[in-house]
């Protein structure tokens, strides 16, 4: 054992957890199998807390939500029973006879809590019949298997009408069933392409295998725990798809670039430390690296907790969870794995020595990538000014970027009672959009408040943004302190004509009605009025997130590499690397030449959770390879290397493993660009974009110009740096085993 590895081993955790696990390899790859099976069994005892409506309530539209629901007004999950013909004539007396099986049918169901009349479109194609569902209006989906059942049942009875469901509760279980499908595909086609990857990465099928495997149980461990965190930070039904995205992105990279470190390690030390010592130097500084690199998408995504929002709540502790796990199966069972793996490794290198075959270097800096360093190291100045402005070329469209909340307008038409909700709303426009407003006075002005309602009510009778001939529905709660007045718009909710009209109600009609009754608390509700204060409510708490964001990354960047300079350039190209990605994102999802090739329909606009949730992502994620691009340069750089040349071997050295990375990261991104639901598509668009960008021109063009043009000033104030210049140093590589310590290796 090395002196200098004794030192190291007295000043980090992680390299004192790596020789427990390599020295007891059974152990710690039992105990991991374990506690990923006593993840999946507490998930299994507690349940998942789902969101309640509760939960989603935001701004003026949750405060019209929460005196309604006080007054036993609120809005309740409906669905639609459509009765129809395929030929476009409507048989009226079958379609009655089916109604009323309808109606006798929902009635017996003790989810239902009564059955509206049916009624008849005006040309007479279509008899729709309203069936109230009981309980609360999010959780009407888990709920509407039985009478999705019964109106199956009803179109088989009744052969010679088409009789189909329709409403939120049928469309959210749609797709709930479409968001696992879509899952299950990006399965089947992420794995595949990482182990072939990694195949090529490392050469062995084996050795390929260990980062799909920790990268999976990783994940089934975090949607044990997520399960587990629901029961303080509700679930919004988002968490396992997070899981799923970064999960098997981080957990493949942590195990490359350990797996990549104790290559490396064993290469440089031929043969003359057992293979316990190697993977304790390799967790010296990829355990470290790991440590940070983890800590950064930690606190990069605890920033989304600001928004105080639950789904933005639901992402970050899907994303924490599994992040954490990640780290925590790279540092404890996988030196276990590597030693294992080691013996078998020595002895494949000693048959390739004897047969006279020369083993392949690790570490080192090949012909190609010295190449393409080559432009940023020789001429630093052109090569940062070209790259930089083919970035911001790529970013100019994101001044562009227009927001609004993906409703039922983009949900896939693969969806049943997607289709049967257009036939639905062309039969019955009145049915688009509805606004409630929701008054709460003293019992003793209710008179006064009804008097004002009605006023409202003949106005927007009068507005041609408001449905005609449509009994705009008036009533009060038990104690007549609250009174409701439904409100109909005869226009899709994703149109300019939907927002007008809560803009009139909010504006000119309330205040000019119900304004000037004394002490009427006076709101609106209803899905416009809701999207609408969830994006005043987001961009309010926007620039506090991005603030903090750009904080926490400086800071993290400072006390990682002990270096301002390096924290400001991180941060710098963290920001153009995500200005970028999200340019490309207004230019694909906003207009419409994409739409057929990626298979969406655009609305013009891009989801309105879609940048907030991504640009924390991505500034985690752009941390990866900081981390460890960076590690590397300056390890050559504290072994003596000017800067020029720590950058070509920094980079150089670490160039296939992050593109190894790279490749599985835009894989497993761009295969939700294949998934049918639109937000899925952009989110993964975004993050694929952004990996490539990030990978290819910012730490092979960018970072290595800056890093060249500053030299040493690239590292202030870092006294590390300055020893090291102040000791001879000799050729690139040839230190020896027994003189190898990393430095400033840090308490991890």
């Amino acid at each position: 054992m090395s002196k200098g590895l004794e030192t190291v081993e007295k000043r980090s955790v992680t390299v004192s957890v790596a020789r427990w696990s390599a020295a007891h390899p059974w152990r710690a790859i039992v105990g991991w199998f374990v506690f990923v099976a006593l993840c999946l069994g507490a998930s299994a005892a507690v349940g998942t807390h789902s969101a309640t409506t509760e939960d989603y309530r935001v701004g003026k539209a949750g405060k019209a939500e929460a005196i309604a629901t006080e007054g036993g007004l609120q809005r309740r999950p409906v669905e639609q029973i459509v009765i129809d013909s395929p030929s476009g004539t409507l048989d009226v007396s079958a379609a009655r006879a089916a109604a009323a099986d309808v109606t006798t049918r929902m009635r017996k169901l003790q989810e239902v809590d009564r059955v509206e009349k049916p009624v008849l479109s005006r040309n007479g194609k279509v008899l729709m019949v309203q069936v109230v569902m009981a309980g609360e209006e999010l959780a009407a989906r888990k709920k509407v298997g039985p009478l999705v059942e019964q109106t199956a049942a009803v179109q088989r009875a009744h052969p010679d009408v088409r009789v189909q469901e329709t409403g939120s509760p049928s469309m959210s279980k749609g797709l709930d069933q479409q968001r696992s499908d879509d899952l299950a595909f990006s399965e089947m086609l992420t794995l595949p392409v990482t182990v072939i990857t990694l195949m090529i990465a490392f050469g062995s099928v084996i050795a390929a295998g260990v980062p799909v495997l920790l990268a999976l149980s990783s994940i089934a461990a975090a949607m044990g725990l997520s399960a587990v965190a629901s029961h303080v930070l509700p679930d919004a039904g988002v968490g396992n798809n997070v899981i799923l995205l970064i999960g098997l992105a981080v957990g493949v990279d942590y195990s490359l670039f350990y797996l990549k470190r104790d290559r490396e390690e064993r290469a440089r030390a031929g043969g003359r430390l057992g293979s316990e010592a190697v993977v304790e130097l390799a967790a010296a500084t990829a355990g470290r690296a790991i440590v940070v690199s983890g800590f950064a998408v930690i606190v990069s995504t605890a920033t989304l907790y600001l928004a105080t929002d639950v789904i933005f709540s639901s992402l970050a502790t899907g994303a924490i969870i599994v992040v954490l796990v990640a780290v925590a199966s790279s540092l404890t069972v996988l030196p276990a794995l590597l030693a294992k793996l080691g013996a078998r490794a020595e002895r494949r290198t000693a048959r390739r020595a004897a047969q006279g075959k020369r083993t392949r270097g690790h570490g080192e800096t090949s012909r190609a990538w010295s190449a393409l360093l080559r432009p940023a190291t020789r001429r630093p100045r052109i090569t940062l000014l070209v790259s930089v402005l083919i970035m911001l070329g790529l970013a100019a469209p994101a001044l562009g970027l227009k927001l609004s909340v993906l409703g039922k307008d983009t949900f896939s038409r693969k969806i049943a009672a997607v289709r049967t909700y257009d036939r639905l709303t062309a039969a019955f426009p009145e049915m688009l959009v509805q606004h409630q407003v929701v008054v709460r006075d003293d019992a003793d002005r209710a008179p006064q408040v009804l008097k004002a309602m009605e006023d409202l009510r003949e106005r927007a009778q009068a507005d041609p943004l408001f449905a005609k001939d449509v009994s705009f529905k008036l009533s009060s709660s038990a104690d007549h302190r609250i009174t409701s007045l439904m409100l109909s718009v005869p226009f899709k909710p994703s149109s300019p004509q939907a927002l007008q009209s809560l803009d009139r109600v909010r504006d000119d009609y309330l205040p000019a009605t119900v304004g000037k009754v004394p002490g009427a608390e006076a709101y609106v509700t209803g899905d416009i009025a809701r999207d609408s204060d969830y994006l005043d409510h987001q961009n309010s708490k926007l620039p506090l997130i991005v603030g903090l964001l750009l904080l926490v990354t400086f800071t993290v960047t400072v006390l990682a590499f002990r270096s301002v300079v390096i924290g400001v350039i991180g941060t710098l190209l963290n920001l153009l690397s995500a200005a970028s990605a999200f340019g490309l994102l207004v230019l694909v999802f906003q207009g419409h030449w994409a739409e057929g090739v990626l298979d969406f329909h655009s609305t013009g606009s891009i989801g309105a959770r879609v940048p907030l949730f991504l640009f924390v992502i991505l500034f985690g994620l752009s941390m990866d390879y900081q981390v460890f691009v960076v590690s590397r340069i300056r390890e050559a750089v504290l072994r003596g290397l000017d800067t020029r040349r720590a950058v070509i071997e920094g980079i150089g050295s670490s160039a296939g493993v992050v593109t190894s990375a790279a490749v599985v990261m835009v894989t497993v991104f761009a295969s939700f660009v294949f998934l049918t639901l639109v937000e899925m598509k952009q989110m993964g668009f975004v993050l694929a974009a952004a990996v490539l960008l990030d990978a290819f021109i910012v730490r092979i063009m960018i970072l290595p110009s800056i890093l060249t043009l500053l030299g040493d000033a690239s590292w202030w104030p870092s006294r590390g740096v300055r020893s090291a210049r102040s000791k001879p140093t000799g050729p690139a590589g040839s230190e020896t085993v027994a003189s190898y310590r990393p430095q400033e290796s840090g308490r991890i």
